[in-house]
């Protein structure tokens, strides 16, 4: 099939993602995974070739966070001693960036989102296919309709990797109670970002237990439990997982939050400043709507939500927030959460490399230029 959406590809450079090759590894289980679905799609029709190209470009790049968390959950019990399925629980972990994938379109489509890794989002890829055929009804309606459609495609591929992996029938029964309760609290995470930006009053509890079920614990915390119920993790070690995951989850949003108005465009893939232009209720924002000065508060509130937000007009937001504190209030939490989730893999013995690796993830993953 020829691609619509060819992904952008930049030059990974070594990080702990790539332990044991688990970067590459995954991105051809995900290649090998999808030339498997492409005749299938072809055989009901070339017009399925837009869908299936958009759904590889989905999972196309990127650092495998939930993937590595996943893979290293299961080394951390077995280490070298079960290297016969080491094949297959990288496999199972590959169904992760699949789950990631749906959870990216469908997020474009609630946010409005125009753009997504330098390239147009999904639906607004449909949008246009719709618009150039001149076909009947509402362009935006039909590209937000075929991008959830995609999503649903991408979940349901994921159901089917994860099971089809090549573990053994009593690792998929045990890991199966973490899978369901990870999509599940993604899902609610999800309307709850819809209701927090719709009703929500701004609160930090409010704004963390988004933060929490919409990211962090899919992001971390389940991918490793998942992959520790895959081994046979004790309850002691799944307790420490949660432990580290689950700070650390959060820890990635906050600076996913801080990136969303201070990261370069070149390496986040999104114009600076949208989030504050979809006016996004985040940790942030929050800290700088308590620490601003009456003045500050009124300006900043003023300019969320605000899509027509110049770039000159981000620029003085990101000068208020820095001059409020609120910048450097999220550090400290990200900096305390990051500790957190360190502090944990102390409490329980866990293979040497999987304990380095953990180790190093936790550094990247929050680091100010991620």
């Amino acid at each position: 099939m020829t691609s619509t959406q060819p992904a952008i590809q930049r030059p990974a450079a070594a990080s702990p993602f790539d332990a044991r090759d688990v970067r590459r590894r995954v991105q051809e289980s995900l290649d090998a995974t999808l030339a498997g679905y492409e005749p299938i799609l072809a055989a009901i029709g070339p017009e399925l070739d837009p869908v299936f190209d958009n759904a590889r470009a989905m999972v196309s790049g990127g650092k495998r966070l939930r993937a590595a968390a996943c893979y290293w959950g299961w080394r951390g019990v077995v280490g070298d001693s079960m290297t016969e399925f080491d094949g297959a629980a990288l496999k199972a972990a590959t169904a992760l960036e699949l789950l990631h994938g749906c959870a990216l379109v469908h997020d474009d489509v609630m946010d409005s989102s125009d753009t997504r890794r330098g390239q147009p989002s999904v639906h607004r890829i449909f949008e246009v296919l719709h618009r150039d055929g001149a076909w009947r009804g509402s362009s935006a309606q039909f590209g937000e309709g075929a991008a959830v459609l995609l999503g649903d495609l991408l979940l349901s591929w994921a159901d089917e990797v994860l099971f089809t992996s090549g573990l053994p029938d009593d690792a998929l029964l045990r890991a199966k109670p973490v899978y369901d309760v990870m999509r599940t609290e993604l899902m609610a995470g999800q309307y709850l970002d819809l209701l927090e930006q719709a009703s929500g009053d701004g609160s930090e509890d409010r704004v963390m237990r988004v933060a929490r079920y919409k990211t962090a614990k899919y992001t971390v915390e389940r991918p490793l439990q998942l992959g520790g119920a895959l081994a046979g993790a004790s309850a002691e070690l799944q307790a420490a997982y949660s432990g580290y995951g689950l700070p650390l989850g959060e820890a990635f949003q906050l600076r996913d939050d801080v990136l969303g108005v201070f990261g370069d465009p070149a390496v986040t893939g999104k114009p600076a400043g949208d989030d504050l232009r979809e006016g996004k209720r985040t940790l942030l924002v929050h800290a700088t709507l308590t620490a601003a000065t009456p003045q500050q508060r009124t300006e900043l509130l003023a300019a969320l939500g605000n899509v027509e937000l110049t770039d000159a007009d981000v620029s003085k937001l990101r000068e208020l927030i820095v001059d409020s504190g609120g910048l450097a209030a999220v550090e400290t939490r990200i900096a305390a959460l990051r500790a957190a989730a360190l502090a944990a893999l102390d409490t329980v013995a866990l293979d040497v490399e999987a304990r380095s690796v953990l180790s190093a993830i936790a550094v990247a993953a929050t680091a100010r230029e991620a």
